[in-house]
């Protein structure tokens, strides 16, 4: 928690506000029992009404004044509390930002989502009843066992044997559920992880008919999530009834010593009250206080994940400041290239070895799985090789500056992602400097410029994920995304899929006619979207079984010649 507190710079005088108005709130209400002690000693026992009516309305004051000072208090807090989270928030996205894809992929997305949100909510209460309570508390329960010394110091030896006792309760409390609050939020991002899985793979769920077993596996879930909250709550909710059993028996002691105080003259029956009071506040003040505790203990759980979030530092390439010369034509090349992903007890990719220069396109095919994309994750440096070196203009990707390296490579993901907005607004991504001339240059090389003008034109809206759009018109949209930035390297991972042969032939057919030609790597399951490539790979089990031209494969290798005849007949590939 200690490292998060640097996120309230900026907020010194609400954190020091906050705290201190309430302290002067809580000497208000240390003054009430003492009012209330002359209300009855010095006005109802004696007859003088005005006495009681001028106390009465000294107790309004009173009231008054504490409500100004609390609403003041926590109107600082509530401040400095939500500036705290903002700024938490905003320097944990920035670093999630920075996280390379193997990253992510070990701390999973369901974790990163909840301390996105759950946890720094609750750091944020923590904060705000940290500096509403965390000094007003123990000064109301210390100054109320001081107050009652004032009073009859005999009789408040009973403040000095319930005290401890409370603490002891409380403390002994917190220690057990703080292991426990961090059990139940590692299970909570389980039960997210589970329903995020669920709804991005609804359609798969339904195909396969496997609605019983996800249920029954978020049951099981929940179920696990039920019994640790259940455990910690049980444990927490022996604080209310363990301190009130605490504080009654105080009580109880302080009216049978104080009547005999009362009985022997020491003591007036208004003060035996103002100490029955001052007990009843500790009382307030320490459920209060254990409330707090439950919370702040809850948020140094929730603090430490996000600690240890921010404490990861980036794996992806930052050569800072460092210029990489783009030659006039850019290569691309695999020498030996091996990949593992963070967790995998074996490669990925193993002993990749290929040379693509500028022009050319590069078809890449393969069976589900076979490492296709994974593949050509390696160029833009989203993963770096576990073994050997991809090597873009001559320099390996681990050494380019990321944001120089990307700025050479258009990108169009096997999953077409549109962002809410209008048309326009995703087109830039590309290139934000692009004009509408481009961006409708860029719409009919990826045969989607008929697409906008039947929704409206470049301002049409998008809604999240785009989908408002067919899957086909997402997938040319994201193609235009990445020809606006015309790129000297376009990668298609899979991107036309959802496009029908003819519009597929005309896209292929529109970006061979780009000047300069950029690289172009084609990755399908269809042999008719890469066999007009300069040069094919053909992936099986991560490693390349073939390499060539689509006339030599099918002579050559039994791999892709088996995909060509299962599309097209065995007549067509022997003819």
């Amino acid at each position: 928690m200690k490292k998060l507190l640097k996120y309230l710079k900026g907020y010194e005088k609400e954190t020091v506000l906050g705290p201190l108005f309430k302290l002067v709130e809580a000497v208000f209400e240390l003054a009430v029992p003492i009012v209330v002690a002359g209300i009855i000693d010095g006005g109802i026992r004696q007859g003088d009404w005005n006495a009681v009516l001028l106390r009465c309305l000294l107790l309004v004051g009173l009231a008054v004044a504490g409500l100004v000072f609390s609403v003041t208090a926590q109107y600082f807090s509530a401040v400095a509390a939500v500036g705290f989270a903002t700024k938490l928030r905003h320097a944990l996205f920035a670093r999630v930002q920075q996280f390379s894809y193997s990253q992510l992929d070990t701390l999973g997305t369901s974790a990163l989502i909840t301390r996105m949100t759950s946890d720094i909510n609750t750091v944020q209460n923590g904060v705000n009843m940290m500096l509403r309570l965390f000094l007003r508390s123990p000064f109301i329960v210390f100054g109320a066992a001081v107050m009652a010394f004032v009073v009859d110091p005999h009789s408040a030896v009973t403040f000095v044997i319930v005290i401890p006792a409370l603490s002891v309760v409380v403390f002994a409390i917190i220690l057990v559920s703080i292991p426990l609050y961090d059990k139940v939020q590692r299970r909570l991002e389980g039960v997210l992880g589970a329903t995020r899985e669920n709804l991005s793979g609804v359609r798969v769920i339904r195909a396969f008919c496997a609605e019983g077993r996800e249920e029954r596996a978020f049951v099981e879930k929940n179920k696990a999530l039920l019994f640790m909250q259940k455990a910690v709550g049980r444990i927490s909710a022996l604080m209310n009834p363990l301190t009130y059993v605490v504080i009654n028996l105080g009580i109880i002691a302080l009216l049978w010593v104080g009547a005999g105080q009362v009985h022997a003259g020491i003591i007036t029956t208004g003060a035996v009250i103002a100490l029955y009071n001052y007990m009843s506040q500790i009382l307030v003040e320490l459920v209060k206080m254990a409330n707090m505790i439950v919370m702040i203990t809850k948020s140094f759980a929730s603090a430490a994940r996000i600690e240890e979030t921010l404490a990861v530092e980036p794996d992806t390439p930052a050569v800072s400041g460092k210029i990489c010369a783009v030659s006039d034509e850019l290569d691309v090349r695999f020498t030996d290239v091996s990949l593992r992903y963070a967790g995998a007890g074996e490669d990925s990719l193993s002993g990749i070895s290929f040379t693509a220069r500028e022009g050319e396109m590069i078809g890449v095919i393969g069976g589900t799985g076979s490492g296709k994309t994974s593949l050509m994750n390696l160029i833009p440096g989203f993963y770096l090789p576990r073994e050997g070196q991809v090597l873009v203009d001559g320099i390996p990707t681990d050494q380019w500056d990321p944001a120089q390296l990307r700025q050479q490579i258009g990108v169009v993901p096997q999953k077409a992602v549109l962002f809410s907005g209008t048309i326009r607004d995703n087109m830039l991504w590309g290139n934000p400097h692009a004009d509408d001339a481009a961006i409708w240059k860029a719409l009919e090389i990826a045969q989607a410029d008929q697409v906008v003008r039947d929704k409206g034109g470049l301002d049409a809206v998008v809604e999240q994920g785009g989908r408002n759009f067919s899957g086909g018109q997402r997938q040319r949209l994201t193609i235009a995304r990445a020809l606006v930035q015309t790129p000297r390297i376009l990668i298609l991972d899979d991107s036309a899929s959802a496009l029908d042969h003819a519009t597929e032939a005309a896209l292929r057919g529109a970006i061979c006619t780009l000047s300069p030609k950029p690289l172009v790597f084609v990755v399908s399951q269809r042999a008719s979207s890469v066999m007009h490539a300069d040069q094919i790979l053909v992936l099986e089990d991560g490693a390349i079984a073939g390499k060539g031209t689509h006339e030599k494969l099918l002579a050559d290798c039994e791999i892709y010649r088996e995909i060509y005849q299962s599309q097209f007949g065995s007549e067509e590939a022997t003819a």
